[in-house]
């Protein structure tokens, strides 16, 4: 046993010199890889349009480079959306009839990939990185990709993304004339909700002849970020993570702060939800505002489509509110890239391909159609992105352009944010995104409803934005999200 140990010890050492003087990965010094005898990589991703044209240009460029210098040919496959690609993953494991054979790398948002490897199916990729290489990355997104049991490498970053907010710049500025109201009232939820009632009230005068037609003003996409951030800002983590078991925390008052801007402006109608993403609901006139990831950048409108009418808008980009006296804290989201457990050539073969996807040059230059920001400490900067830009003389769409822009102007200040894995995560989250959520839709059209028998807003409205009402509310959702959890 002595002796064991003073070899693990030495070898230890050895390792350790080696990656020193050589630079290279983890204790795998030498590479396996042979130009004569390429490794085949298939990638599963669910890109589509723009983004996977960005994808499968790099992965031409590193077929055609490095990877012919290295012995690595990769070829990528889109599987549509997220949901199917998750659904392809575990027909894969399951080995149903007809699925197809696991890929060596795939998409994967951070609760699927907790799945596989909980099934063993994921490569340890610490063993293919060494430190200094570890340390150029965002720390929370190595961190993110900890899945594991013993803290080991699951995931490897390779494109993420946070919350911006997008305003019809057009419709505003007639809005902020008439009534004085300021930008800098959207810096909080808060003043988020009284700008959405101020609005609703100044778009309702406009007819005085039909009563309570005012407009929403704002709305969001992922409800689950809402709860998940907003908590987080107001200091609860409310799914808590520690050795692998998951505490909750939902406690009573900051929740009422969450529903109490959320859930009564929406059943007020200040805010909106009609289409299947808030973009949708800029272009239709429906709400001016909304919060959504930073690559739903590039499906901002560029013109108000009426049923009868239609008229170009500008836009304008701002950092994702915060409640008020809150910390700065923003939603840390997007998939990374897992490989699948099989052999040391396809492992290493994998990681030498990803590390070269999130070159800061090749990083940005996907990020700059995707809007997804790149994951390299030294690539997050406007000065980085400029020079990457001209240098390949990229085409960039304006409005992905200021959305990055912002962010990375911003990213010092801001704290990004994502909880850790754990078991029904997803069931979880599902909880966050609907309960509340249909919750609303359903009595908003009761006010609605009240509303055309003849009652004004607070009367129609009453029943629903109580305290009483919230507290109801809020022993369903905790039984819900118990319910869950406990499986």
């Amino acid at each position: 046993m002595k002796n064991s140990k003073i070899f693990r010890k030495k070898t230890g050492i050895f390792c350790f010199a080696a990656v020193m003087a050589l630079g290279l990965s983890g204790c795998k010094d030498k590479s396996p890889l042979d130009p004569k005898d390429p490794v085949s990589l298939t990638v599963w991703h669910y890109y589509n349009g723009s983004q996977q044209a960005a994808f499968d240009a790099l992965v031409e460029e590193f077929n055609d480079t490095t990877g012919r210098e290295k012995g690595v040919y990769v070829q990528g496959f889109s599987q549509g959306s997220v949901s199917d690609l998750e659904t392809a993953v575990r027909d894969s494991i399951e080995g149903k009839v007809g699925a197809e054979a696991m890929p060596d790398i795939f998409s994967s948002y951070a609760d699927t990939a907790y799945e596989v490897e909980q099934a063993g199916a994921l490569a340890d990729l610490s063993a293919y990185l060494n430190e200094t290489e570890l340390e150029q990355y965002v720390d929370s997104y190595i961190e993110e990709g900890r899945i594991a049991s013993d803290g080991s490498l699951r995931i490897f970053p390779t494109a993420k993304s946070t919350e911006i907010m997008m305003i019809n710049k057009t419709d505003w500025e007639k809005f902020a004339d008439a009534t004085g109201i300021s930008l800098d009232t959207l810096s909080t939820i808060e003043g988020i909700t009284a700008t959405a009632q101020a609005y609703y009230e100044w778009t309702d005068s406009l007819t005085p002849d039909i009563p309570e037609d005012g407009k929403a003003f704002y709305g969001r996409d992922a409800l689950a970020n809402y709860f998940i951030i907003g908590m987080q800002q107001l200091g609860v983590e409310i799914f808590h993570v520690e050795n692998g078991e998951m505490t909750l925390n939902v406690p009573e008052e900051e929740l009422y702060r969450l529903w109490e801007n959320y859930y009564v402006p929406m059943v007020k109608g200040y805010f909106g939800a009609y289409g299947s993403f808030r973009s949708d609901d800029v272009k239709t006139g429906d709400i001016l505002a909304y919060t959504g990831s930073t690559s739903s950048a590039m499906y901002f409108p560029d013109q108000v489509e009426l049923d009868d009418d239609s008229y170009d808008i500008e836009y304008i980009v701002m950092t994702a509110p915060v409640f008020e006296g809150g910390e700065h804290c923003a939603v840390q989201q997007g998939a990374g890239m897992v490989v699948s457990k099989s052999d040391e050539r396809h492992e290493y073969a994998a990681v030498e391909f990803l590390k070269w996807f999130t070159q800061a040059e090749n990083n940005l230059e996907f990020g700059s159609v995707s809007g997804y920001l790149p994951v390299l400490k030294e690539a997050n900067s406007v000065e980085k992105l400029d020079q990457v830009i001209a240098s390949k003389q990229l085409n960039v769409a304006p409005k992905t352009y200021d959305c990055l822009t912002t962010v990375f102007q911003k990213m010092d200040d801001m704290t990004l944010y994502t909880n850790k894995s754990f078991a029904n995560g997803s069931a979880a989250r599902k909880i966050l995104e609907y309960h509340l959520a249909d919750r609303a839709v359903e009595d908003r059209a009761a006010v609605v409803a009240a509303l055309q028998q003849g009652e004004n807003l607070e009367e129609a409205a009453a029943p629903y934005v109580s305290r009483d009402a919230f507290e109801e509310w809020y022993r369903s959702f905790c039984d819900a999200l118990n319910q869950v959890v406990s499986k």
